[in-house]
């Protein structure tokens, strides 16, 4: 899979999509597997989360057991009744300090890139150890779904998720040779159209088929404008749903022997 391609030298980078981005473990198990370890990483969203988890040395059983944890709502979730979104970040937030404690993005054993979304002006934001900000804050930014998580705010600068604006963070890569895993990519989407006895269930398939065909050409454009030797792997995530964190070991077994 990975032929042409210079090990010793290249970036990974790591694509947003809620729980369908558990199957990046099943890639850093095979890379792992084979030693391989990567020179720099750019995560977006649960990529991003993943990404920084590896950068500060962290391997895949351990983040595996971290993510188990998602597999109960209540560990993570707590729902708002006030302001944009729907969960506030309390919880997650907890958790990340637990982590990540007061790393800040230049404290990482690999270099590592976080992409967010500036809300207030619709810019992409890339967090790289130039930036005195905690993998924590960088993290609540990137992962922050718009009406789903609170925005975060950093030196005054309102953030949401990273998909927004580059969900495969292909252009952020530092060297030539990219390793690029996308679970939002063409496996992400049935090629049929949705036909269940319920119009409900059909209209809410439609929304998150939309979804997923716009980060989908999101990505084809940000891959063809890329002046980079880039090896995409799809882990096939069709069948399942950005919010099944309770599935993680089939969502995981996804990403398994495609290097």
């Amino acid at each position: 899979m990975i032929q042409n391609f210079d090990t010793e030298n290249f970036t990974l980078v790591l694509s947003g999509g809620g729980a369908l981005g558990i199957a990046h473990l099943g890639v850093l198990h095979d890379l792992e597997k084979q030693n391989i370890v990567p020179n720099e990483i750019v995560g977006t969203s649960m990529g991003g989360i993943i990404g920084a988890s590896i950068a500060i040395g962290m391997k895949e059983k351990e983040i595996l057991e971290e993510i188990k944890s998602f597999s109960n709502v209540f560990n993570w979730i707590k729902f708002s009744f006030s302001g944009n979104a729907v969960v506030e970040n309390e919880k997650i937030a907890k958790i990340f300090d637990t982590l990540f404690k007061d790393r800040k993005m230049k404290d990482t054993l690999i270099p590592l890139k976080l992409i967010a979304t500036n809300l207030n002006n619709g810019h992409k934001k890339v967090f790289t150890a130039l930036d005195d900000v905690f993998i924590k804050d960088a993290l609540l930014s990137t992962m922050a779904i718009p009406g789903v998580f609170e925005e975060h705010i950093i030196d005054g600068e309102t953030y949401g998720d990273g998909f927004l604006c580059e969900n495969l963070g292909v252009n952020e890569a530092t060297f030539n040779d990219v390793l690029a895993v996308d679970v939002m990519g063409e496996n992400s989407f049935e090629k049929a159209m949705p036909d269940n006895f319920f119009k409900t269930a059909n209209v809410i398939e439609m929304f998150e088929k939309s979804m997923r065909l716009l980060i989908y050409n999101q990505t084809q454009t940000h891959i063809k404008n890329a002046n980079r030797n880039i090896t995409i792997i799809e882990p096939i995530t069709k069948e399942y749903k950005t919010f099944q964190f309770h599935k993680h070991k089939e969502i995981r077994a996804l990403g398994l022997g495609l290097l």
